[in-house]
């Protein structure tokens, strides 16, 4: 059964390498798959493509930068036997020629899809020189994200990555602070008999360090001022409030708050 995505490939090799004792994430700094093992300092890198192509090839060359343990994932089609990018004894040979591991996926009508390791990764012939402050940037993400949000191998798609995440965490924030003062300007009318304009006016936003201190998080601030996504919008100085686009955002991305 041909798929018709390479982000098919993510949900069964991401399941495989969780049985074999690995946290996997996908898309980590362009990375398809990310796994890390306790125990093992290097993350395990995969690549995925529907099929066996010189373009897979030259970006595992390049992930072998980051770690040693990197492996190229493709579908294992039954229907294509004999064509070139299905010539498996000579692709895992290539593949260990290079120091990558070579791995495929076969699915099926009414089945779970097989993954099968055709060859591991050569450490022996890695050669070159890392590329430290890329791997460090890649291990900082990996561990900065609570969870796995994104699918690996998608494309077109807005990706969680950690930045986001945080900054998620601050709009969530600031929503919750809001609707407490809103609640107390709707008690103090109550209680005072104040005008509904007056109490509306009085909001005077959110600080930056009261967001830090409900939020958890310790950049608040710089999130705040930089304003990346236009979640927020500075109302006076050190006071903010959320945009429609930041009360969108909580709503596109509440299965990242809830975890």
């Amino acid at each position: 059964m041909a798929i018709k995505h390479e982000a098919e490939l993510y949900a069964p090799l991401k399941a495989f390498f969780e049985m074999n004792g690995y946290e996997v994430k996908g898309e980590v700094r362009h990375c398809d798959l990310v796994g890390m093992k306790e125990g093992l300092e290097e993350p395990l890198i995969v690549e995925l493509k529907k099929t066996f192509n010189l373009a897979l090839l030259l970006q595992g060359i390049e992930r072998l930068k980051l770690t040693p343990y990197v492996y190229l994932a493709v579908e294992k089609s039954r229907a294509k036997k004999g064509a070139v990018n299905q010539r498996w004894n000579e692709l895992s040979g290539l593949c260990g020629r290079l120091g990558l591991g070579l791995i495929t996926v076969t699915f099926y009508k009414t089945k779970a899809p097989f993954v099968e390791v055709l060859c591991e990764p050569e450490m022996a012939v890695q050669t070159g020189r890392t590329a430290i402050r890329r791997k460090e940037r890649l291990l900082y993400e990996f561990r900065e994200r609570s969870g796995d949000y994104n699918t690996g191998g998608i494309t077109r798609a807005k990706l969680v990555t950690a930045y986001r995440e945080k900054t998620l965490r601050v709009a969530a924030a600031m929503n919750s602070a809001e609707a407490e003062q809103r609640s107390l300007h709707e008690l103090q009318e109550q209680e005072h008999g104040l005008q509904a304009g007056r109490a509306a006016a009085a909001l005077p936003g959110i600080s930056p360090a009261a967001v830090r201190d409900r939020s958890g998080v310790g950049s608040a601030a710089d999130i705040l001022q930089r304003n990346y996504y236009g979640w927020f919008r500075r109302v006076s100085r050190g006071r903010y409030v959320l945009t429609p686009a930041g009360i969108q955002a909580l709503a596109d991305y509440a299965t990242v708050l809830k975890s």
